[in-house]
C-alpha cells in the first residue's frame, strides 16, 4: 500500500526532530549569528540567557510540520523507486536490490517533492531560533508563536515571503536526497546476508552514516539558506542567493560555508540513526501480513 510509507516517515520524522532539535537550534545560530566564539560558547550563552528552552525554540511547530515533510520526503522516494524498478519494499528488502543509479535518482525526486513544504516550514523555524530573548518580561520576543510568525512573515513580504531562501534550499535538498538515500542503501547491502532484511545494527549504522554523509554534502547551501531565510528580520540583507554566496564568501572567507558542519555531523549520525530504524521497523509492521503478525 502506497500510503504506507508516508504514514512510517511522518513518525519516523518526528522522532528524530525531537532527538535533534537542541542541536540543531545551536547549528543555525552559528550559521546566522556572528558573536558566538564557537559551539560551547554559544551552548554557554544560550542556556545562561534563556535557560534549556533557548535549545527547543522552534520545536513545536516543526514536530508536526517536519514531521509531514519527511513523510513526504520518504513516501515520495520509496513511491518513487517502486515506480522506477517496478517492485516494491518489501521484495528490494529481502534480495531483490534496487539499481544504484535508481536509488539516487528516487532520493532526487523526493528531495524535490518536499522543498514545496519544507520551504514555510523551515522558515519560521529558524527565525524563531534565532530569537534571543531571555527569561525577563523585558526581553520581548518579535514572534509570538509559529502562526504568529508565518502571519507577520506574510504581513511584511506577502505569500512570497513565505519561501525565502527557497531556491537555496532547493539546491541543498534535491542533490543532497539522492545522497541520502545511496550511503544508506551501500551501507545495508554490506552489513546483510544476501537474501536477508537487514538487521537492526546495519539499520542503525546506515543511517547514521546517510546522515553523515548528507550533512557533509549539505552544510555549505545550508550556511547561505539560513541567512537568506534571516534575511531582512534582523539579519543582513541580502539581493539574493548568488549574492549571499559573494558576500558571505568576500567578508567571512571559505570557512563560512563550513559553519555548523561539525554540530550537524554530530547531530546526524544519531538522528538519523533512529529515523531510519523507526521508519524500516513500522514499515515491517504495517506491511506484515496478519499471519505473520500472530
Amino acid at each position: 500500500m502506497p500510503f504506507v510509507e508516508f504514514i512510517a516517515g511522518w513518525i519516523s520524522g518526528a522522532v528524530g526532530l525531537v532527538l535533534g532539535h537542541p542541536m540543531d537550534t545551536v547549528k543555525v545560530r552559528l550559521q546566522t549569528q556572528s558573536i558566538y566564539k564557537g559551539i560551547f560558547d554559544c551552548v554557554v550563552r544560550t542556556y545562561t540567557h534563556e535557560g534549556f528552552h533557548g535549545f527547543l525554540k522552534g520545536m513545536a511547530f516543526p514536530v508536526l510540520s517536519v514531521a509531514v515533510s519527511n513523510s513526504v520526503a520518504f513516501g515520495s522516494y520509496s513511491n518513487a523507486l517502486d515506480y522506477i524498478t517496478q517492485s516494491q519494499h518489501k521484495e528490494r528488502a529481502q534480495g531483490n536490490k534496487a539499481p544504484l543509479w535508481a536509488v539516487f535518482t528516487a532520493g532526487c525526486v523526493s528531495g524535490m517533492m518536499q522543498v514545496l513544504v519544507t520551504s514555510p516550514i523551515d522558515l519560521v523555524k529558524v527565525r524563531l531560533q534565532n530569537q534571543t530573548e531571555g527569561r525577563s518580561e523585558l526581553d520581548r520576543a518579535r514572534y509570538r508563536s509559529p502562526w504568529h510568525c508565518m502571519v507577520m512573515i506574510v504581513r511584511e513580504d506577502g505569500a512570497r515571503g513565505l519561501f525565502r531562501g527557497v531556491t537555496a534550499l532547493a539546491l541543498r535538498d534535491v542533490p543532497c536526497f539522492g545522497l541520502y538515500f545511496l550511503p544508506y542503501e551501500l551501507t545495508c547491502r554490506m552489513l546483510t546476508e544476501k537474501g536477508k532484511e537487514p538487521s537492526t545494527y546495519a539499520i542503525l549504522i546506515a543511517g547514521g552514516i546517510a546522515g553523515v554523509v548528507t550533512w557533509s554534502c549539505a552544510t555549505p547551501m545550508d550556511v547561505i539558506k539560513a541567512r537568506l531565510q534571516m534575511s531582512g528580520a534582523g539579519g543582513r540583507v541580502y539581493k539574493g542567493t548568488l549574492h549571499c554566496i559573494i558576500t558571505s564568501l568576500r567578508e567571512e572567507g571559505i570557512r563560512v560555508f563550513f559553519k555548523g558542519l561539525l554540530l550537524n555531523s554530530l547531530r546526524a549520525f544519531p538522528v538519523n540513526a533512529v529515523t531510519f530504524l523507526s521508519y524500516e521497523m513500522l514499515l515491517r509492521y504495517m506491511t506484515a501480513s496478519p499471519c505473520a503478525q500472530d
